[in-house]
Protein backbone atom coordinates (compact mmCIF):
# COMPACT_ATOMS: atom_id res chain seq x y z
CA UNK A 1 0.00 0.00 0.00
CA UNK A 2 1.34 3.21 -0.89
CA UNK A 3 1.59 6.41 1.75
CA UNK A 4 1.18 10.05 1.00
CA UNK A 5 5.03 10.30 2.13
CA UNK A 6 5.81 7.90 -1.00
CA UNK A 7 3.72 9.85 -3.31
CA UNK A 8 5.10 13.12 -2.56
CA UNK A 9 9.22 11.57 -2.48
CA UNK A 10 8.25 10.22 -6.06
CA UNK A 11 6.97 13.60 -7.19
CA UNK A 12 3.67 11.67 -8.16
CA UNK A 13 1.29 14.48 -6.69
CA UNK A 14 -0.92 16.58 -9.11
CA UNK A 15 -2.81 18.81 -7.32
CA UNK A 16 -2.95 19.54 -2.92
CA UNK A 17 -5.28 21.57 -1.27
CA UNK A 18 -6.95 22.56 2.45
CA UNK A 19 -10.29 21.34 1.93
CA UNK A 20 -13.17 21.85 4.21
CA UNK A 21 -14.23 24.67 6.63
CA UNK A 22 -11.29 26.48 5.82
CA UNK A 23 -12.00 26.44 2.01
CA UNK A 24 -15.73 26.94 2.68
CA UNK A 25 -14.16 30.33 4.73
CA UNK A 26 -15.97 29.36 7.64
CA UNK A 27 -13.40 28.15 9.80
CA UNK A 28 -12.72 28.59 13.61
CA UNK A 29 -9.89 28.44 16.29
CA UNK A 30 -11.11 24.77 17.00
CA UNK A 31 -11.14 24.12 13.34
CA UNK A 32 -9.24 20.99 11.73
CA UNK A 33 -6.95 21.29 8.27
CA UNK A 34 -8.15 18.72 5.99
CA UNK A 35 -6.06 18.13 3.43
CA UNK A 36 -7.16 16.45 -0.01
CA UNK A 37 -5.30 15.99 -3.23
CA UNK A 38 -4.87 13.84 -6.65
CA UNK A 39 -2.08 12.00 -8.11
CA UNK A 40 -1.75 9.18 -10.42
CA UNK A 41 0.18 6.05 -10.43
CA UNK A 42 3.54 5.34 -11.75
CA UNK A 43 3.02 3.56 -15.01
CA UNK A 44 4.02 -0.44 -14.57
CA UNK A 45 1.52 -0.01 -11.40
CA UNK A 46 -1.47 2.14 -13.38
CA UNK A 47 -0.92 -0.82 -16.29
CA UNK A 48 -0.28 -3.52 -13.45
CA UNK A 49 -2.22 -5.50 -11.28
CA UNK A 50 -1.84 -2.76 -8.10
CA UNK A 51 -4.20 -0.06 -9.58
CA UNK A 52 -4.65 2.41 -5.88
CA UNK A 53 -7.63 4.28 -6.27
CA UNK A 54 -7.20 5.97 -2.88
CA UNK A 55 -4.60 6.82 -0.20
CA UNK A 56 -5.14 8.49 3.16
CA UNK A 57 -3.61 8.97 6.58
CA UNK A 58 -4.65 7.19 9.13
CA UNK A 59 -7.25 9.75 10.69
CA UNK A 60 -8.24 10.37 7.35
CA UNK A 61 -8.20 14.43 7.05
CA UNK A 62 -5.66 13.97 4.72
CA UNK A 63 -7.00 12.01 1.45
CA UNK A 64 -5.09 11.60 -2.41
CA UNK A 65 -7.37 10.40 -5.18
CA UNK A 66 -5.57 9.35 -8.19
CA UNK A 67 -6.27 10.99 -11.02
CA UNK A 68 -8.89 8.64 -12.94
CA UNK A 69 -10.73 7.60 -9.65
CA UNK A 70 -11.17 11.54 -9.31
CA UNK A 71 -12.40 11.76 -12.83
CA UNK A 72 -14.57 9.20 -12.54
CA UNK A 73 -15.90 10.83 -9.32
CA UNK A 74 -16.45 14.37 -10.83
CA UNK A 75 -18.44 12.46 -14.00
CA UNK A 76 -20.90 11.48 -11.51
CA UNK A 77 -20.80 15.19 -9.96
CA UNK A 78 -19.71 14.15 -6.47
CA UNK A 79 -19.92 17.06 -4.18
CA UNK A 80 -17.02 16.43 -2.23
CA UNK A 81 -14.87 16.12 -5.29
CA UNK A 82 -16.22 19.00 -7.64
CA UNK A 83 -15.84 21.29 -4.69
CA UNK A 84 -11.81 19.86 -4.76
CA UNK A 85 -11.69 21.23 -8.25
CA UNK A 86 -13.19 24.14 -7.67
CA UNK A 87 -11.21 25.30 -4.77
CA UNK A 88 -10.44 28.69 -4.45
CA UNK A 89 -6.50 29.90 -4.94
CA UNK A 90 -5.70 30.71 -1.44
CA UNK A 91 -6.41 27.36 -0.31
CA UNK A 92 -4.16 25.53 -2.84
CA UNK A 93 -0.82 24.61 -2.49
CA UNK A 94 0.08 22.94 -5.23
CA UNK A 95 -1.41 22.68 -8.89
CA UNK A 96 0.54 20.85 -11.65
CA UNK A 97 -0.14 22.65 -15.09
CA UNK A 98 -1.63 19.31 -16.87
CA UNK A 99 -4.30 20.15 -14.12
CA UNK A 100 -5.54 23.05 -15.96
CA UNK A 101 -7.43 20.71 -18.77
CA UNK A 102 -10.05 19.58 -15.61
CA UNK A 103 -11.74 22.28 -15.00
CA UNK A 104 -15.59 22.65 -13.57
CA UNK A 105 -17.55 23.66 -16.82
CA UNK A 106 -16.15 20.20 -18.44
CA UNK A 107 -17.89 18.53 -15.59
CA UNK A 108 -21.17 20.50 -14.28
CA UNK A 109 -24.45 19.27 -14.73
CA UNK A 110 -28.45 18.80 -14.28
CA UNK A 111 -27.21 15.52 -12.12
CA UNK A 112 -25.77 17.99 -9.38
CA UNK A 113 -29.80 18.60 -8.04
CA UNK A 114 -29.46 15.25 -6.99
CA UNK A 115 -25.87 14.67 -6.03
CA UNK A 116 -25.57 17.59 -4.00
CA UNK A 117 -29.74 18.23 -2.89
CA UNK A 118 -30.36 14.67 -2.55
CA UNK A 119 -27.51 14.58 -0.10
CA UNK A 120 -28.07 17.32 1.72
CA UNK A 121 -31.91 15.88 2.05
CA UNK A 122 -30.68 12.88 3.27
CA UNK A 123 -28.61 15.17 6.03
CA UNK A 124 -32.10 16.51 6.98
CA UNK A 125 -33.14 13.18 7.37
CA UNK A 126 -30.23 12.11 9.81
CA UNK A 127 -30.56 15.21 11.77
CA UNK A 128 -34.35 14.30 12.73
CA UNK A 129 -32.81 10.78 13.69
CA UNK A 130 -30.11 12.57 15.54
CA UNK A 131 -32.83 14.85 17.45
CA UNK A 132 -34.77 11.31 18.07
CA UNK A 133 -31.98 9.57 19.84
CA UNK A 134 -30.34 13.06 21.43
CA UNK A 135 -34.46 13.53 23.18
CA UNK A 136 -34.81 10.01 23.67
CA UNK A 137 -31.95 7.99 25.20
CA UNK A 138 -32.32 4.49 25.77
CA UNK A 139 -31.49 3.08 29.15
CA UNK A 140 -28.06 1.18 29.70
CA UNK A 141 -29.53 -1.54 30.96
CA UNK A 142 -31.22 -4.10 28.02
CA UNK A 143 -34.67 -5.16 28.79
CA UNK A 144 -35.98 -8.75 28.24
CA UNK A 145 -38.40 -10.85 26.64
CA UNK A 146 -40.26 -10.90 30.40
CA UNK A 147 -40.80 -7.28 30.26
CA UNK A 148 -43.11 -7.74 26.97
CA UNK A 149 -44.99 -10.48 28.64
CA UNK A 150 -48.26 -9.69 29.86
CA UNK A 151 -51.25 -11.63 31.40
CA UNK A 152 -54.90 -11.61 30.38
CA UNK A 153 -56.71 -10.72 33.01
CA UNK A 154 -60.18 -8.91 33.62
CA UNK A 155 -61.32 -8.36 30.34
CA UNK A 156 -57.50 -6.70 29.67
CA UNK A 157 -53.97 -7.47 30.17
CA UNK A 158 -51.23 -6.76 32.79
CA UNK A 159 -47.91 -6.80 33.31
CA UNK A 160 -46.34 -10.45 33.80
CA UNK A 161 -43.47 -8.98 36.15
CA UNK A 162 -46.59 -7.08 38.42
CA UNK A 163 -48.37 -10.53 38.24
CA UNK A 164 -45.62 -13.00 39.33
CA UNK A 165 -44.67 -10.81 42.43
CA UNK A 166 -48.55 -9.96 43.36
CA UNK A 167 -49.19 -14.02 43.11
CA UNK A 168 -45.28 -14.19 45.29
CA UNK A 169 -44.42 -16.74 41.96
CA UNK A 170 -41.21 -17.00 40.06
CA UNK A 171 -40.87 -16.75 36.48
CA UNK A 172 -38.43 -19.94 36.96
CA UNK A 173 -41.14 -22.07 37.79
CA UNK A 174 -43.23 -21.23 35.12
CA UNK A 175 -43.77 -23.37 32.42
CA UNK A 176 -45.28 -22.04 29.04
CA UNK A 177 -47.18 -24.52 26.22
CA UNK A 178 -48.13 -22.61 22.89
CA UNK A 179 -51.99 -22.09 21.75
CA UNK A 180 -52.85 -23.44 18.34
CA UNK A 181 -54.04 -20.58 15.90
CA UNK A 182 -52.67 -17.71 17.70
CA UNK A 183 -49.73 -15.66 17.57
CA UNK A 184 -47.67 -15.01 21.04
CA UNK A 185 -50.51 -16.51 22.76
CA UNK A 186 -49.17 -19.14 25.35
CA UNK A 187 -50.64 -21.42 28.26
CA UNK A 188 -48.87 -20.59 31.57
CA UNK A 189 -48.62 -23.52 34.29
CA UNK A 190 -46.94 -23.31 37.63
CA UNK A 191 -44.74 -25.53 39.39
CA UNK A 192 -44.18 -24.59 43.16
CA UNK A 193 -42.03 -28.01 44.06
CA UNK A 194 -40.11 -28.18 40.30
CA UNK A 195 -41.70 -32.04 39.86
CA UNK A 196 -42.17 -31.11 36.32
CA UNK A 197 -39.07 -29.47 35.44
CA UNK A 198 -40.76 -26.71 33.68
CA UNK A 199 -37.87 -24.36 31.99
CA UNK A 200 -39.25 -20.92 33.08
CA UNK A 201 -40.30 -17.75 31.15
CA UNK A 202 -37.27 -17.83 29.20
CA UNK A 203 -34.15 -19.63 29.11
CA UNK A 204 -31.88 -17.51 30.50
CA UNK A 205 -30.89 -13.64 30.73
CA UNK A 206 -29.42 -13.66 27.17
CA UNK A 207 -32.68 -14.98 26.01
CA UNK A 208 -34.47 -13.40 23.21
CA UNK A 209 -37.50 -15.59 23.17
CA UNK A 210 -39.97 -17.28 25.53
CA UNK A 211 -39.04 -21.14 26.28
CA UNK A 212 -41.78 -23.28 25.98
CA UNK A 213 -41.63 -26.86 28.65
CA UNK A 214 -43.21 -30.18 28.03
CA UNK A 215 -46.56 -30.11 30.73
CA UNK A 216 -47.97 -33.28 32.28
CA UNK A 217 -51.45 -34.26 30.23
CA UNK A 218 -54.03 -32.89 32.39
CA UNK A 219 -52.70 -29.98 34.52
CA UNK A 220 -54.41 -27.08 33.92
CA UNK A 221 -52.82 -23.59 32.79
CA UNK A 222 -53.04 -21.02 35.94
CA UNK A 223 -53.15 -18.19 32.94
CA UNK A 224 -53.10 -17.39 29.22
CA UNK A 225 -49.81 -15.06 28.51
CA UNK A 226 -49.64 -12.57 25.56
CA UNK A 227 -45.73 -12.08 24.35
CA UNK A 228 -45.57 -9.14 22.25
CA UNK A 229 -42.71 -10.31 20.16
CA UNK A 230 -43.31 -7.41 17.69
CA UNK A 231 -42.63 -4.34 20.03
CA UNK A 232 -39.62 -6.68 21.74
CA UNK A 233 -38.01 -6.82 18.13
CA UNK A 234 -38.61 -2.84 17.70
CA UNK A 235 -37.20 -2.30 21.04
CA UNK A 236 -33.92 -4.78 20.56
CA UNK A 237 -33.55 -2.49 17.15
CA UNK A 238 -33.51 0.68 18.58
CA UNK A 239 -31.26 -0.26 21.72
CA UNK A 240 -28.99 -1.44 19.22
CA UNK A 241 -29.00 1.89 16.76
CA UNK A 242 -29.08 3.92 20.00
CA UNK A 243 -26.00 1.97 21.82
CA UNK A 244 -24.17 1.98 18.29
CA UNK A 245 -24.74 5.96 17.80
CA UNK A 246 -23.39 6.95 21.33
CA UNK A 247 -20.41 4.80 20.56
CA UNK A 248 -19.81 6.60 16.89
CA UNK A 249 -20.76 10.03 17.61
CA UNK A 250 -18.25 12.60 17.85
CA UNK A 251 -18.08 13.62 21.63
CA UNK A 252 -17.09 16.58 21.52
CA UNK A 253 -19.82 18.03 18.67
CA UNK A 254 -22.32 16.14 20.66
CA UNK A 255 -22.04 17.90 24.40
CA UNK A 256 -21.52 20.91 21.88
CA UNK A 257 -25.27 20.00 20.93
CA UNK A 258 -26.40 19.30 24.05
CA UNK A 259 -24.23 22.63 25.49
CA UNK A 260 -26.56 24.83 22.75
CA UNK A 261 -29.57 23.09 24.27
CA UNK A 262 -31.20 22.65 20.72
CA UNK A 263 -30.67 18.51 20.55
CA UNK A 264 -29.75 18.68 17.02
CA UNK A 265 -26.21 18.11 15.08
CA UNK A 266 -25.50 21.61 14.47
CA UNK A 267 -22.78 21.19 12.62
CA UNK A 268 -24.19 18.62 9.92
CA UNK A 269 -27.12 21.20 9.45
CA UNK A 270 -24.61 24.15 8.77
CA UNK A 271 -23.48 21.74 6.06
CA UNK A 272 -26.63 20.61 4.70
CA UNK A 273 -28.04 23.78 4.80
CA UNK A 274 -24.46 25.49 2.69
CA UNK A 275 -25.10 21.95 -0.21
CA UNK A 276 -28.56 23.07 -0.57
CA UNK A 277 -26.83 27.10 -1.32
CA UNK A 278 -24.88 25.75 -3.58
CA UNK A 279 -26.89 23.48 -5.24
CA UNK A 280 -28.69 26.28 -5.81
CA UNK A 281 -26.44 28.43 -7.53
CA UNK A 282 -25.01 25.67 -9.46
CA UNK A 283 -28.32 25.13 -10.94
CA UNK A 284 -29.35 28.58 -11.34
CA UNK A 285 -25.89 30.05 -12.29
CA UNK A 286 -23.86 27.43 -14.05
CA UNK A 287 -20.82 27.84 -10.94
CA UNK A 288 -19.62 26.47 -8.15
CA UNK A 289 -18.73 28.91 -5.29
CA UNK A 290 -17.11 27.03 -2.67
CA UNK A 291 -15.97 29.88 -0.33
CA UNK A 292 -19.50 31.19 0.85
CA UNK A 293 -20.26 34.84 1.14
CA UNK A 294 -22.96 33.95 4.13
CA UNK A 295 -20.51 32.68 6.75
CA UNK A 296 -22.02 34.73 9.85
CA UNK A 297 -25.40 32.99 8.82
CA UNK A 298 -23.78 29.55 8.46
CA UNK A 299 -21.95 29.89 11.37
CA UNK A 300 -24.68 31.36 13.71
CA UNK A 301 -26.82 27.53 12.27
CA UNK A 302 -23.93 25.81 13.80
CA UNK A 303 -23.76 27.48 16.72
CA UNK A 304 -27.75 26.40 17.44
CA UNK A 305 -28.92 29.75 17.42
CA UNK A 306 -31.85 28.60 15.08
CA UNK A 307 -34.52 26.57 16.13
CA UNK A 308 -34.67 22.78 14.85
CA UNK A 309 -37.91 23.71 13.08
CA UNK A 310 -36.74 27.16 11.39
CA UNK A 311 -33.99 24.93 9.97
CA UNK A 312 -36.51 22.31 8.29
CA UNK A 313 -38.01 25.63 7.07
CA UNK A 314 -35.12 26.85 5.78
CA UNK A 315 -33.97 23.98 3.88
CA UNK A 316 -37.77 23.12 2.39
CA UNK A 317 -37.49 26.48 0.92
CA UNK A 318 -34.24 26.03 -0.95
CA UNK A 319 -35.66 22.35 -2.13
CA UNK A 320 -38.29 24.49 -3.27
CA UNK A 321 -35.97 26.58 -5.28
CA UNK A 322 -33.71 24.37 -5.98
CA UNK A 323 -36.71 22.54 -8.37
CA UNK A 324 -37.60 25.51 -9.84
CA UNK A 325 -34.00 25.93 -11.00
CA UNK A 326 -33.36 22.48 -11.97
CA UNK A 327 -36.36 22.97 -14.62
CA UNK A 328 -34.62 26.08 -16.26
CA UNK A 329 -31.07 25.39 -15.54
CA UNK A 330 -28.83 25.50 -18.94
CA UNK A 331 -26.56 23.18 -17.71
CA UNK A 332 -26.32 19.83 -19.55
CA UNK A 333 -28.53 16.90 -18.31
CA UNK A 334 -25.06 15.03 -17.88
CA UNK A 335 -21.41 15.65 -18.54
CA UNK A 336 -19.78 14.63 -21.55
CA UNK A 337 -18.22 11.28 -20.84
CA UNK A 338 -16.50 11.42 -24.58
CA UNK A 339 -14.83 14.59 -24.26
CA UNK A 340 -14.12 14.05 -20.76
CA UNK A 341 -12.31 11.17 -21.22
CA UNK A 342 -10.40 12.45 -24.51
CA UNK A 343 -8.76 15.00 -21.98
CA UNK A 344 -7.87 11.87 -19.58
CA UNK A 345 -6.22 9.94 -22.30
CA UNK A 346 -4.20 13.37 -23.37
CA UNK A 347 -3.03 14.07 -19.82
CA UNK A 348 -2.19 10.75 -19.33
CA UNK A 349 -0.22 10.37 -22.33
CA UNK A 350 1.49 13.40 -21.45
CA UNK A 351 2.54 12.40 -17.85
CA UNK A 352 3.54 9.16 -19.28
CA UNK A 353 5.61 10.90 -21.84
CA UNK A 354 8.09 12.09 -19.29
Amino acid sequence: MMTIAELKQKGLILFECVSGSRAYGLDTEQSDTDIKGVFYLPREQFYGLEYIAQVHNESHDEVYYELGRFVELLLRNNPNILELLATPRDCIRYRHPLMDHFTPELFLSGLCKETFAGYAHSQVKKARGYKKKAVNPVAPERKTPVDFCYILQDNGAVPLSGWLTGKGYTGASCGLTAIAHTKGMYALYYDAGSEYGYRGITSGPDANDVCLSPVPKGELPLAYLFFNRESYSAYCREYREYWDWVALRNETRYLGNKEHGKDYDAKNMMHTIRLLQVAEELLRDGTIRVKRNNREELLAIKRGLYDYEQLLEMADGLMARIETAAQHTLLPPQPDKTKIEAVLVAVRDQLYAR
